[in-house]
């Protein structure tokens, strides 16, 4: 198997619960990120913003223990069955980030709503004040 990154040396990851198959966000992985996943059983992801090496609950405490890690049949991206300690696996605080879906009024107007209430953890108390 050789994964094959993309002219940025990422790959895309999509993490979903192992138990539940819910989606729980999709990231960016280099090699180093995929190589310390394997090793560790933690995720580890490529963060494009601050262009560094990031394991997923190193300030939230949120960590993804990984149960499964696939690839697809073209070897372009990863999908990490995982479980996800501490309730949330977006930094805003909601167990998923795709907790908001897109609609479309007679009117043609795209707007999107929140399809999961409130988060599970204020991301004041998860990140302190100075955010993620």
């Amino acid at each position: 198997m050789q994964l094959k990154y993309d002219q940025s040396g990422l790959v895309p990851a999509v993490v979903s619960d192992y138990l539940t198959g819910e989606v729980l966000m999709q990231a960016y992985m280099n090699e180093a990120a995929f190589r310390k996943t394997l090793e560790t059983g933690e995720g580890w992801y490529f963060s494009r913003s601050r262009q560094s090496l990031w394991h997923k609950g190193e300030q939230s405490g949120n960590v993804q223990i990984v149960h499964e890690v696939l690839v697809d049949c073209d070897e372009d991206c990863v999908w990490l069955r995982v479980e996800q300690k501490g309730g949330a696996a977006c930094h805003t605080g909601f167990r998923s980030c795709f907790y908001r879906r897109v609609l479309i009024d007679d009117a043609g107007r795209i707007t999107a709503e929140n399809r999961l209430g409130t988060p599970v953890i204020d991301p004041d108390v998860m990140y302190g004040s100075a955010g993620p």
